[in-house]
């Protein structure tokens, strides 16, 4: 999947749980979302963007911030299984 796609897809996500106005509860649920939702390759193809772009940015699309502060919080927990070992 292209990363653009993914970005946008995310921020999505990102918008509704911002509107939360605990911002904790806000980045439990981005990353409870992405955690659930999202097959594996999706995840570490959004992971693999952190570790190359760790400010979230595209050239042409952003990562929300919201997003990418759950997501940098809780890598551990994103990323897939396989992955881990």
């Amino acid at each position: 999947m292209e990363i653009g796609n993914l970005i946008r897809m995310a921020n999505r996500i990102g918008q509704f749980f911002e509107a939360m106005p605990d911002r904790h509860e806000a980045l439990e649920g981005v990353a409870n979302h992405i955690h659930k939702f999202w097959e594996p390759r999706m995840r570490n193809e959004l992971l693999d963007f952190l570790a190359r772009s760790p400010d979230g940015d595209a050239g042409d699309t952003r990562l929300h911030g919201l997003v990418l502060e759950a997501v940098t919080q809780n890598r551990q927990r994103l990323t897939p299984a396989a992955r881990a070992q």
